[in-house]
């Protein structure tokens, strides 16, 4: 399929640039996938349109502040040759870093900028030295690796000194209130760069109401980072090249799916991430059991606790082993996450669902209203 199939028209004020003053008031889009219809409601009114025997999975990564602001520092930084005035330029020009994923205990990859002028042995120092990074490693897409140390403890100067890496198209600088808005009440497992933003609509008041129901709610970690985020390159989608993510399923969360798989309840997904979690564990597990290459459709699944590497593009003509039902915002054109909800629900429903949000006057992106995809 090529790119420009997942494209759609949205005016820049349709763009949340703010959350609402309560997380659950959100408005939320249902869409009824075998029906082809929708309707119009409040994200207040999740509850009580429950069956009350879902079996509902969330992401508990943390977001860190992971936008962080420094400074050259180093042998590499002071060339010779130079005279005074353009070193003392060259020395206090701002180095943006974007920490995208930890690889080991003292490595990260991240987002550099100006990327160009950081090569290998390139030193930047945050603060006034309480942390610093030298650039150890280059990958694809401008990423560096670094490696991070401080003469405390790494990740809590990454809490003091780091800015919540809010998206681009949210056109302001971080504040101190989205430390708290742009988590989850599920957060709890720090790793993210990014919110999974379906999960910001959940209140403890809604919680309470969806259990008075009955209804279960377990679990996952999937480390939001470039995997989800990225932008599509090729203008066959097929082509294109996912990053991985690393995520985590504990063994009460793996029961409580087969358990609800085998009693036929729904399984209803918290976000585009927890989908890609599950339906990655489900095919590595299928294929592991079958001897099979992962991407083999077949109809049997399991799901395995543990951690593991989400490499998975899940596009049109993708067989969901696991999830029935997801509640997610609403996705950039030409996105994964777009692909995504497409391959789940239609491309011609979840377009035509977009272009009623937007003349609706829905809220989009990340601190947006939502949809309830079943």
């Amino acid at each position: 399929m090529r790119l420009s199939e997942f494209s759609y028209h949205l005016p820049p004020e349709s763009i949340a640039q703010r959350p609402l003053a309560q997380r659950d008031a959100s408005r939320m889009l249902i869409v009824d996938r075998v029906e082809k219809q929708r309707e119009d409601s409040l994200f207040r009114s999740f509850p009580e349109r429950l069956r009350g025997d879902e079996l509902i999975v969330v992401n508990s990564a943390r977001v860190i502040p992971a936008r962080l602001f420094g400074k050259r520092a180093g042998v590499r930084a002071e060339k010779p040759g130079r005279n005074r005035r353009v070193l003392r330029e060259f020395l206090s020009s701002e180095i943006e870093v974007l920490l995208t994923r930890q690889v080991s205990s003292e490595e990260w990859e991240a987002l550099v900028r100006p990327g160009k002028k950081m090569r290998l042995g390139e030193r930047v120092q945050f603060g006034e030295g309480e942390l610093m990074a030298e650039v150890v490693g280059r990958g694809e897409y401008g990423l560096r690796r670094l490696r991070l140390s401080s003469a405390g403890n790494v990740h809590e100067a990454i809490e003091r000194l780091g800015h919540v890496p809010l998206p681009p198209y949210i056109a302001r600088n971080d504040e101190p209130a989205d430390r708290e808005r742009y988590q989850t009440i599920f957060a709890h497992q720090p790793g993210a760069v990014a919110a999974p933003t379906a999960g910001l609509h959940f209140s403890p008041e809604i919680i309470d109401q969806i259990q008075q129901r009955g209804v279960e709610i377990r679990a996952i970690r999937l480390d939001v980072g470039l995997g989800t985020f990225q932008p599509i390159h090729e203008e066959e989608i097929e082509k294109h090249q996912i990053h991985s993510e690393r995520y985590e399923i504990s063994e009460q969360t793996a029961k409580a799916i087969r358990e609800a798989r085998y009693d036929s309840r729904p399984i209803l997904a918290v976000g585009t991430t927890v989908v890609r979690a599950l339906e990655d564990a489900a095919a590595k597990s299928s294929a592991k059991q079958r001897g099979a290459p992962t991407g083999d459709e077949d109809r049997d699944f399991g799901i395995e606790p543990g951690t593991a590497e989400a490499d998975i593009f899940i596009k049109p003509g993708h067989h969901f082993r696991v999830v029935n039902q997801l509640l997610t915002n609403f996705h950039l054109p030409e996105s994964t996450l777009l692909v995504l909800v497409s391959a789940f629900a239609g491309r011609e429903l979840i377009l035509d669902s977009y272009r009623h949000a937007v003349e609706a006057g829905y809220r989009f992106y990340s601190y947006g209203d939502c949809m309830w995809i079943r």
